[in-house]
């Protein structure tokens, strides 16, 4: 993941206390080190490295937890995007509205099929899409006939759901189809029921670093339509049948490893425990910096999944002071993310042709690109770690 970061590297200063990670995998290594272990063993053993018996027992755990019927274990989750997608045939001549502010890989799938990707504006407070925003670029879209309105990829930023049940009236009155990017969100919830089951699929990564997260690429896609499952797992084997050298289609390699699956075994015991970690850091963070500074807001009846916790300054200026004063302390802190993606060089044609009489503007998009600092956020935290990260800040405002 690119970003703009002081999360690595030797800190300067004379930092006091013990060291505080952005991201602490080691922590949690050291809990289910023998476990991890075993499961490596088993793979050796048996033999199975791809689609083993573990990709079938993760998949299981997964769906269980999430509440979807249908879990498939894919090997990213760019892939468990283009997967999603692909099976709903979209392509040229189709416009894909997702917004402005998060990660490539939520824009890079619909170029990569063809589509056009419409960037759409993002709400100050969540960080997720503006329904009032989309609204507007799908009329526009709409009136001007040259592309198909096929699908709205939401994304739940920082692991902060989007609201749901608007973009999922929205896609149902226009026809599209809803993906849910939870890239960065498993394990977080939306009155009741946990992301995997608001949208009609929801991709999930298993980038080291996530919630859940495995020890290389992983992802899956999650969903309650039996058909698409049944397409989903053809279309990460090359679009195979019920043989492995019967093709019903176009496919692609996109296959969960067995031991990517067993270490992602291996860490389910302890999602929910750190998932109730992760709250009361964020709760940490919420009593220190609330009313000093612009903290996540968390919309009504939704549960926040913590995947990263970001503040936002007055300016670029008081972004740079606290980071530099986050930097003395030797505290590491992140940039996510320093451009939006219209103005990415990737995707600047594509925006421009996107809606021809002329896009309107993505003030916050471009504004929070500007003032957004990302603080360390792991299950792993005390309150001490949080209140050291939270002095800091304050001190270079």
């Amino acid at each position: 993941m690119s970003t703009t970061s002081h999360a690595q590297g030797r800190p300067q200063g004379r930092p006091q206390g013990r060291p505080v990670a952005f991201f602490d995998m080691q922590a949690q290594q050291a809990l289910i080190r023998a476990e991890i272990d075993a499961g490596i063993a088993r793979i050796l053993a048996h033999g199975r490295f791809i689609q083993g018996p573990e990709v079938d027992a993760i998949e299981a755990k997964l769906a269980e937890f999430s509440g979807a019927k249908h879990a498939v274990g894919v090997s990213s989750g760019t892939d468990a995007l283009q997967i999603a997608m692909m099976a709903e045939g979209i392509g040229p001549g189709d416009a894909v509205f997702l917004p402005a502010f998060t990660y490539t890989a939520t824009a890079e799938v619909p170029l990569v099929l063809g589509a056009t990707p419409i960037f759409v504006d993002v709400e100050p407070g969540s960080f997720n899409i503006d329904l009032v925003d989309l609204r507007r670029r799908l009329a526009l879209v709409t009136h001007e006939r040259r592309l198909r309105p096929r699908a709205v990829i939401g994304v739940d930023l920082y692991g902060l759901p989007a609201d749901w049940p608007a973009i999922r009236a929205l896609c149902a009155e226009h026809g599209m189809f809803a993906l849910d990017d939870a890239a960065q969100a498993f394990g977080g919830a939306l009155d009741g029921r946990r992301l995997g089951t608001q949208a009609d699929a929801t991709a999930l990564s298993f980038y080291p670093t996530k919630t859940l997260g495995c020890y290389g690429d992983g992802g899956a896609i999650l969903t309650d339509d039996a058909d698409r499952a049944e397409l989903y797992r053809s279309l990460r084997t090359h679009g195979e049948g019920k043989s492995r050298y019967e093709v019903l289609r176009t496919g692609m390699n996109g296959r969960l490893d067995s031991i990517q699956a067993a270490i992602l075994l291996a860490k389910m015991p302890l999602l929910a425990g750190e998932l109730a970690a992760r709250r009361r850091a964020a709760g940490w963070y919420e009593a220190a910096l609330g009313g000093r500074v612009a903290t996540p807001q968390v919309r009504e009846g939704a549960e926040s999944a913590w995947g990263i916790y970001t503040i936002l300054l007055r300016d670029a200026a008081g972004r740079s002071r606290v980071q530099a004063a986050m930097q003395a302390a030797g505290l590491p802190s992140a940039i996510y993310y320093p451009r939006p993606l219209h103005r990415q060089p990737a995707y600047a044609a594509a925006h421009a042709r996107g809606i021809e009489a002329g896009a309107p503007p993505l003030p916050v998009s471009e504004d929070l690109c500007t003032r957004c600092l990302s603080l360390p956020m792991h299950p792993y935290l005390t309150e001490e770690d949080v209140g050291r990260v939270a002095a800091a800040v304050l001190a270079g405002l």
